[in-house]
């Protein structure tokens, strides 16, 4: 029963917390120059106001992690982060989308602060959600389903707000008057469905109670060891930022590329329909399909598709249907069994560090996820930003307005620059990870046979040879007097 129950709670919880970032990632420049139309200089500061904090916010997820690790509550160490971040961070996104007529200094100021102490609030809540997923089960393919759940219904909440934002806000506005008012109700909506659903993962998720973690604190000096000299983490890290880098970049100019670029604002709803269908039904399927797969051939298919969809958007007919939406299904069905894989290649990097330091930091490794999900959409606003003001976009009013050499611009930075970082994460991945599944169970196996034979008093043996072949940093037996 309690797999079943972990893998749905765990997987429910996800639908607020997605929408309600969704809406801040994809929406928040839009809703500056588009709704509240800001000058250029405010957009201008505000793009770098949006760059910096979430360089400082994904930076400060490592630090989260080790907060969270050294955790010791009756309700265990993740849950109390989780509830609090939750409960903050939906106070601000209400205060973030409501118009309190400020001037253009004030503006930027208090932007500013409200934008810092939400990242501050969604790391809390992010690190702490994530970091209890290895604490579930250390079986990969139970791990697998639960992810795999758990993106489904992420994607649920992404794609709840990606394909109702525009019929939504136009609803609104002709009922209210006002699009501003309209954005800050979407806010609201989005806010209670960060909490009806986290309140549910809270209250059914139980940790598996087999697993052994570590009461030694984890020290912050350790924190760059912990992260540079776990070598698969790296790799991993290094690949799915530049992969996600890729995604936000294309995803955050969709809005704009419909309205500007391809000349109808509502192709951009059918757009974001087939992008939410394709990923839904790609992880669903996914548990099906790696039982007839290695990690290994599922990700080269899945890099393979995303290629080929890059290609056909970018070589598209200007205002073809068919094309456009070929080229999303192809993305993004691709990219949902990329994400997932990258979850789980993480995931499995706690054992191995486990293995290797002889010691586990769930909260310290799984950080390295947000802190990805959240340099790459600082890096991607970045971009964003810019392009939207060195295209003609700031000024114009809809594709008619729009140079050549604007819509060439908004294409490179939305189809072949992130082309080139896909192929480009897989490079790093192909060369550089080496925990596969049989690895992985070896590692496993180690695991309880040195938490067994410590239990019991023995010192396990060691033959000086890892499960990925190198040595190991130190004997077993002296893991936690080394990683100390």
């Amino acid at each position: 029963m309690r797999p079943a129950r972990n893998r749905y709670g765990f997987g429910i919880g996800t639908i607020g917390r997605d929408a309600s970032y969704t809406l801040v990632s994809m929406y928040l420049i839009f809703y500056l120059s588009d709704v509240l139309r800001v000058s250029a200089a405010v957009l201008a500061a505000v793009t770098v106001v949006l760059v910096v904090a979430r360089v400082f916010d994904a930076i400060s997820d490592p630090v989260m992690g080790v907060i969270v690790d050294n955790t010791h509550t009756r309700w265990g160490r993740f849950k109390p982060w989780i509830l609090l971040g939750a409960l903050v961070s939906s106070a601000l996104l209400i205060v973030m989308f409501t118009d309190f007529g400020l001037s253009d200094g004030a503006f930027v100021t208090v932007f500013a602060l409200v934008y810092v102490l939400w990242g501050l609030a969604y790391t809390a809540n992010d690190i702490g959600y994530w970091s209890i997923l290895p604490s579930l089960t250390q079986q990969q393919s139970e791990r697998e389903r639960i992810g795999a759940f758990a993106r489904i219904c992420a994607n649920v909440g992404v794609f709840a707000v990606v394909i109702a934002i525009v019929p939504v806000s136009e609803a609104l506005t002709a009922v209210t008057g006002d699009v501003r008012t309209a954005y800050t109700l979407i806010a609201v909506a989005c806010s209670i469905l960060l909490l009806v659903f986290q309140t549910v993962m809270l209250v059914t998720v139980r940790e598996d109670p087999t697993i052994v973690h570590s009461r030694e604190r984890t020290r912050f000096r350790e924190l760059v060891r912990l992260i540079f000299r776990n070598d698969q983490l790296l790799v991993a890290t290094i690949a799915l930022l530049l992969f996600n880098l890729a995604f936000a970049t294309t995803i955050g100019f969709g809005l704009y590329y419909f309205t500007y670029v391809y000349g109808d604002v509502n192709m951009y709803t059918l757009f974001a329909l087939v992008l939410g269908v394709a990923q839904i039904a790609a992880l669903a399927c996914y548990p099906m399909i790696s039982r007839r797969m290695t990690r290994r051939t599922l990700f080269t298919t899945a890099v393979s598709t995303v290629a080929a969809g890059y290609i056909v958007f970018a070589f598209a007919p200007a205002g073809s249907v068919f094309m456009t939406l070929l080229a999303a299904l192809l993305l993004f069905s691709g990219q949902a069994a990329i994400q997932l894989l990258m979850l789980m290649f993480i995931a499995d990097t706690v054992e191995y560090g486990n293995w290797k330091f002889g010691r586990r930091n769930d909260s310290v490794t799984l950080s390295l996820q947000p802190f990805i999900y959240k340099m790459s959409s600082a890096l991607s606003s970045g971009v964003i930003g810019w392009t939207v003001i060195a295209s003609g976009m700031q000024q114009a009013e809809g594709a008619a307005d729009m140079t050549d050499g604007g819509i060439l611009l908004v294409k490179l930075t939305m189809l072949i620059g992130p082309l080139i970082l896909v192929v480009a994460s897989y490079v790093v991945y192909r060369l550089g990870y080496r925990l596969d599944e049989g690895r992985y169970a070896q590692i496993v196996a180690e695991l309880h046979e040195r938490n067994s034979l410590e239990h019991d008093g023995a010192a396990p043996a060691d033959d000086g040879t890892a499960p990925d072949g190198t040595a190991p940093d130190r004997p077993a037996a002296a893991g936690v007097e080394e990683a100390r």
